[in-house]
């Protein structure tokens, strides 16, 4: 994963963005807005398939590293691939904390923290439901 912003692969100019994307999630992707906890459509999730990035499409996670964090927002213990998200320090409250981004086009997906024992990595991939879309697998 990197830890730097970068350039990404899938550009537009905000205007584009606006045309693709609704006004909430919009503010959630493109100016890292946060949604209220226990609002998303995605949180209560629980069939077989793929997260991708509400903005461009990429596969983000996989509904098997999905757990119930009991923080308000669908979290993930790793990502479907080390390079389909972006580590980057945010300090935009105040604190340190890891913006997590999606690598293909840069957009604002939520936040990883370091405090989920119970899973595999011991990491919780805390994202905003209005930054993914979700793809049951076929039958």
């Amino acid at each position: 994963m990197t830890t730097t912003p970068g350039t990404y692969k899938i550009t537009k100019t905000d205007s584009e963005w606006r045309e693709r994307l609704d006004a909430d999630q919009f503010a959630v992707l493109r100016q890292a807005a946060t949604e209220r906890p226990w609002s998303g459509a995605l949180l209560d999730e629980s069939r077989s398939g793929v997260y991708t990035c509400a903005a461009c499409d990429a596969e983000l996670f996989r509904s098997g590293t999905k757990f119930d964090a009991g923080c308000g927002w669908p979290s993930f213990y790793e990502s479907i691939d080390p390079n389909a998200v972006e580590l980057v320090t945010d300090t935009s409250l105040g604190t340190v904390r890891t913006e997590v981004r999606c690598a293909a086009c840069g957009s604002h997906l939520g936040h990883v923290f370091d405090d989920a024992p119970q899973t595999p990595t011991g990491e919780r991939f805390c994202m905003n439901s209005l930054s993914l879309t979700f793809a049951e697998d076929e039958k």
